[in-house]
């Protein structure tokens, strides 16, 4: 007879204190008056709260709320999606004028049903943001898109200020995390997005948790960082659902520091790591603040020469 997997216990410095005041309820409302998607609200983010609260960061979920992959470690619902909102840029763009947010991120559930896999919607969005909030800084974070060259080409065209792509866990384990994807396809995805466009910074995350050893967690630094990744997140994997994949092991926040430090001397420009940071957590600190003037000075310029 099989064992049976033990639970274990979160720790204290996992709780976490809400904050669900008058300008988070107000955000609240208005997305589903507006019928646009948070990855914030469907994964389940632990930094929600904090990040409407203060109205500093949003992560939009675009191209509907159903994705074609079934990650076992994510709780966004998956299916077939049918959802294909050409609207839907203007809708975000208004939102973040709306919220008077500092940096919006965009994400989007995986469209592998699409020849493009969103691509088109991505950038559209990236440029509709940016046209109505031009010191607004713009973060994008897709699926591989299968990889498609063409389909990265698309995206990074539109020049989001951050291109973030998640590795979201070590080699060896990637094929039971992650469906579809694979741990060479996201590093080539990065690198290609680089090439692209050497001065946009590029991104990705890694959860920690699920099994991996510290040398795993070492070794992913160093493919990321051979691919010209400029920034890197660390954060504890935290079980949605029974259905999904079981803690391991809960780090410790000086494990996280620790790491941060390791991350830190490989030549990551930035590093945020601890128990509840996720891919966007304090993401607007990440930005270079130059490049968000240029890039606001040219929509400026072009929409007064229209």
């Amino acid at each position: 007879m099989a064992k049976k997997e033990e639970h274990i216990r979160k720790p204290e410095w996992l709780k976490i204190k809400l904050n669900t005041n008058e300008t988070y309820t107000g955000l609240k409302k208005m997305m589903r008056e507006n019928n646009l998607h948070t990855v914030c609200e469907e994964a389940r983010c632990p930094n929600i709260h904090e990040c409407w609260a203060e109205r500093k960061t949003a992560t939009f979920m675009i191209l509907g709320d159903v994705c074609t992959r079934a990650c076992r470690f994510c709780a966004v619902k998956t299916g077939l999606p049918t959802e294909l909102d050409w609207q839907e840029p203007e809708r975000v763009a208004d939102s973040v004028q709306l919220m008077n947010l500092k940096h919006a991120v965009i994400t989007a559930v995986a469209r592998d049903d699409l020849k493009d896999g969103g691509a088109a919607v991505f950038a559209e969005t990236v440029r509709a943001v940016r046209r109505k909030n031009p010191f607004t800084t713009i973060e994008v974070l897709p699926s591989d898109m299968m990889g498609e060259y063409e389909n990265v080409k698309t995206l990074m065209d539109a020049r989001p200020n951050i291109l973030n792509h998640n590795i979201e866990t070590v080699k060896r384990l990637t094929p039971r995390v992650r469906a579809r994807a694979t741990y060479e396809r996201s590093l080539e995805f990065l690198k290609r997005a680089k090439e692209l466009h050497p001065d946009i910074p590029t991104k990705s995350s890694l959860m920690i948790g699920l099994g991996e050893t510290k040398e795993e967690i070492i070794e992913t630094m160093d493919d990321l960082r051979a691919n010209d990744v400029d920034i890197m997140t660390i954060g504890q994997y935290l079980q949605p659902t029974k259905k999904h994949l079981k803690v391991v092991k809960y780090y410790h926040p000086d494990e996280f520091a620790e790491l941060r430090e390791i991350a830190m001397s490989k030549g990551f420009s930035h590093c945020e790591a601890g128990p509840l940071v996720r891919s966007s957590y304090h993401a607007d600190e990440q930005v270079n603040e130059a490049q968000v003037n240029q890039e606001a000075s040219k929509v400026i310029e072009k929409e007064a020469n229209s």
